[in-house]
């Protein structure tokens, strides 16, 4: 306890006199932070400072491989930093006393866990949440997981998750944003703002860590953890500027990635922890590694053992390691023999102890554990009304054709017998989706129960009919019964839980188990028909689109799943989620994205010779930004302020956009720019800003947008980062692939 009680003393000794240095990291630090800091790494030992960079799981939760069954010998040994997957108030705060009480210098510990997307009040998976559109929401969002998550004793968050995903082979793209550069990058800044707040030693914050740095969304095969292969080009221009984004909204960690970047595994590039994240872009915070990959770079083959691996990654920049224990194994004997310098192990247990000081830990170690505050905050009205509203935001209406002379969704309150059928329809666990941290199921309502709440009036039966593997057809007979005494049939089906998210990658993206043949079956009976898709991915689900008539993509909600999807089938809410990431015909189209370049050979349907396929058309099923809403929104001609730009200029674009259906509703106006020639090849189209309205029926606004000559900039054919004058178009729409357009020339006039 001798630092920590000698740091309050600082602190309050330090206020009087420093009210305008009190937040040198916008963090709330008190004068005297760096003072302290010498003074304790001036009493440490080298084995004390490596126990700062040492992270291990508490064994509460299992979230990797390996588990450390010494975890608490090597805390009262002085020998852990920090703890992950240890949470709830009363484990938390025995531990915590362990680390100041019963260690010799008292420093306190982090606890970090994967709040995702919540903590025990689970929210839409990321990617649903993306499909929002709405940054309000999803900083919210990221606030009210920080304010849950703290009041149980967390005070460090794995994320948020950046990585540009174009691959849903793999399942970790449920964790992100989607595919689009622009997007995720305001994503990141949202999130980041919404974990951190205004100062972290408010006990309802969290230290964020933006990962996986860098590119981990690029696996090739959409394997996880497998090899990413890319240029700098690519890696500058698509992959680095969501991280880059956390950085500049003040992200307080960053986590390195389990993949390798030009042959060196994350872990030990000195290319992307010292040169990218310190030299260019000024990163102030600390660097942890993923599970175990410190170790991991023995298997990738770049280092003989783990006495190089740890060596390795402390000298490129790592700061602490995550699980592995090699820090703690192998860092004092490589001072020793002079392969580590001390320094590299000070600077990262400066940054180590700077984030605790941040947190307030040295002020009050107990600041994160108040079981009265715990009691009050978890599932609370707050958190649930939130779930149940961000769930609503974050589905997208693929299709609604009409059945009987009008859209088949909402439904009606006279609909008197509905069939409902599928492993989803009365399901609690599989809502909440992958990585649901200490979500509890018993709070779940299931889809059954809401809809019955939702349509007093109905006869609704259920019946589950098939599950999510193998090829048990035993239930069909049953629910082909239910379909044929229905008037109308909802049919809940996608994947569980774990069908997605880390190592849950799938080489084929159809609806797993027997639930196809299921729905053909029941498609059969001849009975109106909608399937509400709950999964953590794009599926492939071609013969959907092309047989039934009414698909709501539903992801995985989290705790008000059942609630939401009630809303927007009975009307109650419109939907207005659109889709960020394009969703395939089928695997083989895969990688397909909406800023794809051009090629020499463009797409002829009449000639042989052009790029595309003998057996489906070169278009995705559903493209990026696409998603209907129960009114409709019709789009005047894009208008510019100007046809000609001057370098370090500005202009507007703007467009009419009209509420042409009789309902109230939102819609997502989205801005795309195409520069015709480069140096360097260009995409056909990028996302450069969007704006969600809403409208009452009949109602018009004029959408306006303002493109600055930054927007233009990329890489060019010499690596520098500007606009190049030429032509250029715009596109202002509902969709990527349904915009109106307009031309303008950007001009130097000082060449």
């Amino acid at each position: 306890m001798r630092y920590i009680l000698f740091f309050a003393g600082l602190f309050f000794i330090c206020l009087p006199g420093c009210q305008s240095d009190a937040q040198p990291r916008k963090t709330g630090i008190a004068q005297g932070g760096n003072d302290f800091i010498d003074s304790l790494m001036a009493e440490m030992t080298l084995e004390e400072k490596i126990g700062q960079l040492t992270l291990y799981t508490s064994g509460w939760d299992v979230t990797g491989p390996t588990l450390n069954d010494d975890y608490k010998q090597e805390l009262v040994s002085g020998r852990v930093g920090g703890l992950f997957n240890a949470h709830t108030v009363g484990y938390a705060r025995d531990l915590q006393r362990m680390a100041v009480e019963e260690t010799r210098l008292g420093i306190p510990l982090l606890f970090g866990y994967d709040v995702i997307h919540g903590y025990k009040t689970i929210f839409p998976i990321p990617l649903a949440q993306a499909c929002s559109w709405d940054l309000d929401m999803m900083r919210e969002s990221a606030r009210l997981s920080a304010k849950e998550a703290a009041s149980a004793g967390l005070n460090w968050t794995f994320n948020p998750m950046v990585d540009i995903a174009r691959d849903p082979r793999w399942g970790r793209i449920a964790e992100g944003g989607g595919e689009d550069t622009y997007l995720v990058s305001r994503i990141a800044e949202a999130k980041v703002k919404g974990y951190q707040g205004d100062d972290l030693t408010d006990p309802f914050t969290l230290l964020a860590c933006v990962k996986h740095f860098a590119a981990y969304g690029a696996a090739q095969a959409g394997r996880d953890y497998h090899t990413v292969d890319m240029s700098e080009r690519v890696l500058r221009e698509t992959y680095l500027p969501p991280y880059k984004a956390a950085i500049d909204a003040g992200v307080a960690t960053v986590m390195s990635s389990f993949n390798e970047v030009d042959g060196v595994p994350a872990s030990g590039s000195s290319y992307l922890m010292k040169d990218i994240l310190r030299e260019e872009w000024g990163f102030q915070g600390f660097v942890v590694t993923d599970y175990t990959s410190i170790n991991e770079m023995v298997p990738h083959g770049v280092v003989k053992d783990e006495k190089e691996a740890a060596a390795l990654a402390i000298n490129a920049g790592i700061d602490m390691d995550m699980q592995g224990g090699v820090f703690n194994q192998y860092l004092a004997q490589l001072v020793e023999e002079g392969k580590v310098p001390l320094a590299e192990i000070d600077n990262s247990v400066r940054l180590i102890l700077q984030a605790k000081i941040d947190l307030g830990l040295f002020e009050d170690p107990y600041r994160y554990m108040d079981e009265n505050r715990e009691k009050e905050t978890v599932f609370s009205t707050e958190l649930m009304d939130h779930a149940l509203e961000s769930a609503k935001k974050s589905m997208v209406l693929l299709k609604n054709e009409e059945v009987n002379g009008s859209p088949l969704l909402p439904l009606s309150q006279s609909t008197r017998k509905i069939a409902l059928i599928g492993p989803l329809a009365d399901n609690k666990i599989d809502l909440l989706g992958t990585w649901h941290a200490s979500g509890d199921e018993s709070k779940v309502k299931t889809l059954l129960a809401s809809l019955r709440e939702a349509a007093p009036n109905a006869d609704i039966q259920y019946v589950k009919g098939a599950g999510f593997e193998g090829d048990d057809q035993s239930g069909f007979e049953e629910a082909i019964s239910a379909a044929n005494a229905a008037d109308l049939v909802i049919m809940a089906i996608g994947e569980n839980y774990r069908q997605s998210g880390e190592a849950a990658s799938r080489s084929q993206l159809g609806l797993p188990g027997p639930q196809q043949a299921l729905l053909e079956k029941v498609h059969a009976t001849g009975k109106p028909l909608v399937t509400v898709v709950m999964a953590g991915r794009p599926l492939t689900i071609t013969w959907m689109h092309d047989n039934v008539p009414a698909i709501l993509y539903a992801w995985h909600l989290g705790t008000q799943s059942g609630p939401a999807i009630a809303d927007v089938l009975f009307g109650n809410y419109n939907p207005a989620g659109k889709l960020t990431i394009t969703f395939p015909r089928n695997v083989g189209q895969i990688p397909i994205y909406y800023s794809m370049k051009n090629t020499g050979r463009p797409f002829l349907e009449e000639q042989k010779y052009t790029s595309k396929y003998l057996d489906v058309p070169n278009q995705p099923l559903y493209p990026f930004g696409h998603g209907l809403s129960y009114t409709t929104f019709s789009y005047g001609d894009v208008s510019l302020s100007q046809n000609s730009l001057d370098m370090g200029g500005s202009l507007t674009a703007s467009v009419q956009v009209t509420n042409s259906g009789d309902r109230e509703g939102e819609e997502v106006v989205q801005l795309y720019i195409r520069d015709l020639v480069g140096s360097v090849t260009r995409p056909v189209k990028e996302l450069k800003g969007f704006q969600k309205i809403s409208l009452q029926p009949g109602q018009s606004q004029t959408v306006t947008f303002t493109i600055h000559t930054d927007d233009l900039a990329f890489y060019t054919r010499d690596m520098s980062h500007k606009a190049e004058p030429g032509d250029f178009k715009v596109f202002i729409g509902t969709s990527s692939a349904d915009t109106k357009e307009a031309d303008f020339t950007l001009t130097d006039n000082s060449q």
